[in-house]
């Protein structure tokens, strides 16, 4: 799992706590699945660009999880989680490319 990106992970959540939720009809399952995955993924951003940023993304990954609701009622349940889940993947790796720092080598 250590050559997964933190981004991956991250879309994984959305995809991944929704699929659980909606699958199961237990909307509480699905909501583990993505706090475990948005736990990984907070950690591995902390490790890659520093706390603050961090923190930023993992208010990027809640907001897409809020955002996909309202979105899903627009263009459709799916499209709305891939949309977010993509959303947050790119943000992500633009966040993290550089390391704590921000900068490329």
């Amino acid at each position: 799992m250590a050559n997964i990106s933190a981004a991956a992970v991250a879309a994984t959540g959305l995809v991944g706590g929704y699929a659980v939720a909606r699958w199961t009809k237990k909307r509480p399952l699905g909501g583990v699945a993505l706090a475990a995955a948005g736990a990984v993924a907070a950690r591995r951003w902390q490790q890659q660009a520093g706390t603050g940023k961090a923190a930023a993304l993992t208010g990027v990954y809640l907001a897409a999880f809020g955002g996909s609701h309202p979105l899903a009622k627009k263009i459709g349940a799916w499209p709305a989680v891939f949309s977010v889940a993509a959303a947050v993947a790119v943000a992500a790796t633009v966040v993290t490319r550089g390391g704590p720092g921000g900068h490329s080598a």
